[in-house]
């Protein structure tokens, strides 16, 4: 804290470049990104918890830009921008993953076109998966979330007939051969076998079509239902088909983590 006897009205440092005149106070931006109350957020600027385009700042009057400044608090980033919104969607069965279908199937516009203009859904489901489905209009985000290099994982469970052999996991972590390229799991577990089939997990980064059916079929296991129940950080849970529900403050700040922005 300064002693304001020593310095004059409206002084900044001088290395200090995130104050924009005419911005909006950083603690009731904080507090209306969901962050905490703005008394709150005021205590955490002060024990120097908040970044503002990677600088610490511990001024409870700073101003800044929410729309094109990038804030953080304890080192993850908060979504602060007005308009960018963040949905999780329990896609259907017979549900295409574009926003328009010109053969007239049920698409996702048909579940999200009056939350926000121009969403994108990150990376597709096949018609005959269900299950999490991220749309932002975030465009850096989506961008990032589907780009191989940054491998966010995808957690799908496949309904197969069984029994599953023991060697069913090695085989899909070492790889298997596709007809475009060698594809490999993440991990494989069996969650559960009953009688004459099995419910398996498996995880993967990469996006390929139909990849995780085309494993499973090559390694003599045909699909029965398929169904992807986490993307990256963000849990399915109990959304039913059909839902649309808005992502936590702690969700997108973990997405953003995933893709180091």
């Amino acid at each position: 804290m300064r002693d304001h006897a020593f310095y004059p009205e409206g002084y900044t440092d001088e290395r200090d470049t995130t104050e924009v005149p005419g911005g909006v106070r950083l603690q009731k931006v904080l507090a209306q990104a969901g962050v905490a109350s703005r008394r709150a957020c005021e205590e955490m600027i002060g024990e120097g918890r908040v970044t503002v385009n990677g600088q610490v700042v511990r001024r409870f009057g700073a101003k800044v830009d929410p729309a094109t400044q990038v804030i953080h608090v304890d080192g993850k980033r908060i979504p602060t921008a007005p308009d960018l919104v963040y949905y999780a969607l329990n896609k259907p069965i017979g549900v295409v993953s574009t926003m328009d279908d010109p053969q007239g199937r049920p698409c996702l516009a048909d579940y999200v076109e009056e939350l926000a203009p121009r969403l994108f859904h990150v990376g597709r489901l096949d018609t005959e998966t269900e299950g999490l489905l991220l749309l932002t209009n975030d465009g850096e985000l989506a961008n990032r979330l589907t780009h191989p290099s940054y491998g966010v994982q995808k957690k799908y469970w496949a309904k197969v007939p069984g029994p599953i052999p023991r060697d069913l996991g090695r085989r899909l972590k070492q790889g298997i051969e596709l007809e475009d390229g060698i594809a490999r799991a993440d991990s494989f577990s069996i969650v559960q076998e009953h009688g004459q089939q099995a419910l398996v997990e498996v995880v993967l980064h990469e996006g390929r079509k139909h990849v995780v059916r085309r494993m499973l079929e090559e390694a003599g296991h045909r699909v029965i239902d398929l169904a992807r129940i986490e993307f990256g950080p963000v849990k399915l849970g109990r959304t039913k088909p059909g839902t649309v529900r808005a992502l936590t403050l702690k969700e997108v700040g973990e997405l953003y983590a995933a893709v180091k922005l």
